[in-house]
C-alpha cells in the first residue's frame, strides 16, 4: 500500500469516527426527550384520557377528547387548503422554471416558508377573525394551511423535476395534452415524494401552537363546528403546562406524548404507502417490458 493510500484510509477512518460522534450528539437530545415524555406522560395514558372531556381546575381525571377531535379537524382544513394549491403551484413552477411569474411565486414561497408561525397567526387574525368578530376553526385551519403551503409547493416542484424528461416527451408524442401529461404521467411518477412531503406538512401542522392562539383560540367543551372556537392538542398542552395544578401538568406531558405518537403514526403510514407504491411499480415494470418486446 502506498503512502497516499494510507493517508486516504486514515482520513476516511477519522471522518467515519467524526460522523458517528455527530450522529450520537444529534440522537442524544431526541432520546432524552423521549425518555422524559415516557417518564412523565405514560402513566396518564388511560382510556378515560382519550374519551373524557377536560376536568375542572384541581380535579383529578378528565381527558383531551375535545382537543384530539379539534386537532383532527384543524389539520383536515389545513391540508384541504395546502395540498391542492401547493401541488398545483409546484407543477406550475416545475413546468415554467424560468418564467418571470414563476420566479416571483418561488420567491414568495421561500419568504413565506421563512416566516415565524406566529406572524401567520396574526395575519389570519387580521384577515378572518377580526372581520368575522369571533375565533373559529376555519381561521386556525387556514393559518396552518398557509404555514405548510410553501413546503408542499417546493417539494412538489423538486419531485417533478426529478421525473425523467423522456416520460414527458413520450406522452406528448402519443398525443397527450400538456395538462394531461402533467397530471397522469408526471404527477403520478412523482407521487411518492409528494406524499412524503404532504405527510411532513401534516405533522408540522398538527404540532403548531402559535397560529392557533390568534385563530382557533381553544375551547374547553366538545365542538366540531368549524365556525366556532375549537380545542386543539397543542393549545391544551400549552394551557396545561403553565397551570399551577399538578394534574394538569401531568396531562400536558401525556398530551405531548400523544402528539408524538400521532406524528409517528402519520410517518409510518406514509412510509407504508410509498413502499407499497414502489413494490407495485416494480411488479408492473417487467410486464410492460415483456409487452414492448
Amino acid at each position: 500500500m502506498t503512502t497516499r493510500a494510507r493517508q486516504r484510509k486514515r482520513r476516511g477512518q477519522v471522518m467515519t469516527v467524526f460522523t458517528w460522534i455527530a450522529a450520537a450528539v444529534a440522537v442524544i437530545p431526541l432520546v432524552l426527550i423521549l425518555a422524559q415524555l415516557l417518564l412523565n406522560g405514560l402513566g396518564q395514558l388511560t382510556p378515560t384520557f382519550f374519551t373524557q372531556m377536560p376536568s375542572p381546575p384541581g380535579v383529578r381525571g378528565g381527558g383531551v377528547a375535545n382537543a384530539i377531535m379539534g386537532s383532527i379537524l384543524l389539520v383536515a382544513i389545513a391540508m384541504s387548503v395546502a395540498v391542492p394549491i401547493g401541488i398545483g403551484a409546484g407543477l406550475y413552477l416545475a413546468e415554467h422554471r424560468r418564467g418571470r411569474f414563476a420566479q416571483v411565486v418561488r420567491l414568495l414561497a421561500d419568504v413565506l416558508s421563512g416566516l415565524p408561525s406566529i406572524v401567520l397567526g396574526i395575519f389570519a387574525w387580521e384577515l378572518i377573525v377580526r372581520p368575522s368578530g369571533h375565533f373559529s376553526a376555519w381561521a386556525g385551519g387556514i393559518a396552518l394551511g398557509l404555514l405548510v403551503l410553501p413546503l408542499v409547493a417546493r417539494a412538489t416542484e423538486e419531485m417533478v423535476r426529478l421525473v425523467p424528461v423522456a416520460l414527458t416527451e413520450a406522452a406528448l408524442a402519443l398525443g397527450f395534452s400538456r395538462w394531461r401529461t402533467a397530471l397522469t404521467v408526471v404527477l403520478r411518477t412523482a407521487m411518492p415524494g409528494i406524499v412524503t412531503a404532504v405527510l411532513i406538512a401534516m405533522s408540522r401542522a398538527a404540532g403548531e401552537t402559535a397560529p392557533l392562539l390568534f385563530t382557533a383560540f381553544g375551547n374547553p367543551f366538545w365542538s366540531v363546528d368549524p365556525s366556532r372556537p375549537i380545542a386543539a392538542l397543542p393549545l391544551q398542552i400549552y394551557s396545561y403546562a403553565q397551570s399551577p395544578y399538578d394534574e394538569w401538568r401531568a396531562q400536558a406531558w401525556a398530551g405531548a406524548l400523544v402528539l408524538l405518537i400521532l406524528v409517528t403514526i402519520i410517518s409510518v403510514i406514509g412510509r407504508a404507502v410509498v413502499g407499497a407504491r414502489a413494490k407495485l411499480l416494480s411488479a408492473v415494470t417487467p410486464r410492460v417490458g415483456r409487452v414492448d418486446e
